[in-house]
């Protein structure tokens, strides 16, 4: 009698998991910080967040390293973008129309939608159980069994139905942001295509998309391709600047990510820029700090204000054991993106790893203005810590380490470094600021059932 209710159990389980998976738990990836990529999101999808009716700086891109090829929201105005969604690319238009459509998910609220659908699903899942269980108690077993299944059945299909219905919703939605802004839609039928054949490849079936999250890539094709050959844009090229930008950007990861799949990609007999960019990341990544310089210091070379080729330069000497000459491009790449919060990052890096204390004042200065522009920098606060330290500032070290661990998520450690600062500040902001970060990190602890000391 036992295996029909935990397979009940287990369909129950099923719908509970599926709500769950619906909202991705970001927090669980790896973050990839580029400050060149992240100057691209930006530039690229500020016409998209003005045709969607948002503003441009208060819509934030988070790459994730993951090969897949995917982009998700998780509620607020973010969009995470898989580094798999940027290699898989074969141009500019392609990742604009992925990210037109994510701002189609932002735009309609679905995830607030989402969780509202599961949950309904999830009524109609439990009622089912109950029903079925009164039914069963009363000498109708298989009548009560019945029941349970089939709402176990229906909830499922609801759930999905309504998944269905947003991924349309944020398809249309993208396609009149691509409208808008003046960008070709047909990277968003090249980006279908490509999810087309992976169906293909794995064996999906074609014929309905009844049990699945999403339409089938061949039904989202048939209903975008009219509307995007209609618009006046359809023939229109990628903006070469951003295009160029782009691909640099993809060579870069590559190389960082997948050394020998660029080697592959951007032989040595290829000379441009963009495969250079990919060597010296494929190189340094390979522990080849030579080759990786010669290839850095020929595009240095050939464009020497260019603060993202002079930032990788000065990472690649910082990465090797060479600070002190890491200083040079650093401080030179700072002066000309002095908006850039992490090549001030980097610098501040070199500058305490070259052991003198003449530099931690400056480190301090730069640290200080990289925590302010950027919002989530735990390695920032690191290092301004390890200056506070060296200081003998064992109070601010503390509060610097709070902000850390608390942009990480590790709050009994800063609630720890939060009332090891509060001992020692006295009044002010800064002991302010550790109050707060320590009542927010009490807060999550007896959220979470952990015991606080």
């Amino acid at each position: 009698m036992t295996r029909p209710f935990q397979r009940i159990a287990a369909i129950a389980a099923l719908l509970a998991l599926l709500s769950a998976l619906s909202i991705r738990p970001a927090m669980a990836q790896q973050f990839l910080r580029d400050a060149e990529t992240e100057a691209l999101f930006e530039d690229i999808s500020a016409p998209l967040v003005e045709a969607a009716g948002m503003q441009p700086g208060n819509v934030e891109f988070v790459l994730i390293n993951d090969d897949s090829i995917n982009a998700f929201v998780a509620g607020g105005q973010r969009v995470y973008i898989h580094s798999g969604l940027i290699t898989a690319s074969d141009h500019v238009g392609q990742l604009q129309a992925v990210i037109a459509h994510e701002l189609g998910h932002v735009q309609g609220g679905h995830i607030i939608r989402l969780q509202q659908g599961a949950s309904k699903s999830t009524v109609i899942s439990i009622a089912s159980l109950v029903l079925g269980g009164l039914a069963m108690a009363a000498g109708s077993g298989e009548a009560g069994m019945g029941a349970m299944m089939l709402g176990q059945q229906v909830a499922m299909s609801q759930f999905l139905a309504f998944s269905r219905t947003q991924e349309t919703s944020a398809d249309i939605a993208g396609a009149r942001y691509l409208k808008a802004a003046g960008i070709s839609g047909r990277g968003s039928i090249e980006f279908f295509k490509k999810l087309q054949n992976q169906e293909f490849r794995l064996a999906i079936p074609q014929d309905n998309s009844y049990q699945r999250t999403h339409p089938l890539s061949g039904e989202r094709i048939s209903y975008l391709q009219n509307i995007y050959e209609e618009d006046a844009a359809w023939e229109r090229p990628n903006d070469p600047e951003l295009e160029a930008r782009f691909q640099r950007v993809k060579a870069k990861l590559i190389g960082y990510l997948d050394p020998a799949r660029a080697l592959r990609d951007y032989p040595p007999a290829q000379q441009s820029d963009i495969a250079q960019v990919a060597r010296a990341y494929a190189y340094h990544q390979g522990a080849y700090p030579e080759q990786a310089l010669s290839e850095i210091e020929a595009l240095v070379a050939a464009e020497p204000d260019d603060p993202f080729l002079l930032e990788l330069h000065g990472q690649i000497l910082l990465e090797s054991g060479r600070p002190d000459e890491a200083l040079e491009p650093l401080r030179r790449a700072a002066t000309l993106a002095p908006g850039e919060p992490l090549i001030g990052t980097t610098l501040a890096h070199a500058l305490i790893a070259t052991e003198d204390e003449g530099n931690f004042a400056e480190a301090k200065s730069v640290l200080k203005r990289a925590v302010l522009l950027d919002e989530y920098n735990p390695f920032a606060w690191y290092q301004l810590g390890v200056v506070y330290d060296r200081e003998g500032d064992t109070p601010r070290a503390a509060l610097a380490s709070a902000e850390r661990y608390h942009m990480l998520g590790q709050h009994k450690l800063a609630l720890g470094s939060a009332r090891m600062a509060m001992a020692n500040l006295g009044s002010g902001p800064d002991f302010i600021r550790a109050q707060d970060i320590a009542m927010v990190s009490e807060h999550e602890l007896r959220k979470a059932g952990e015991e606080i000391r």
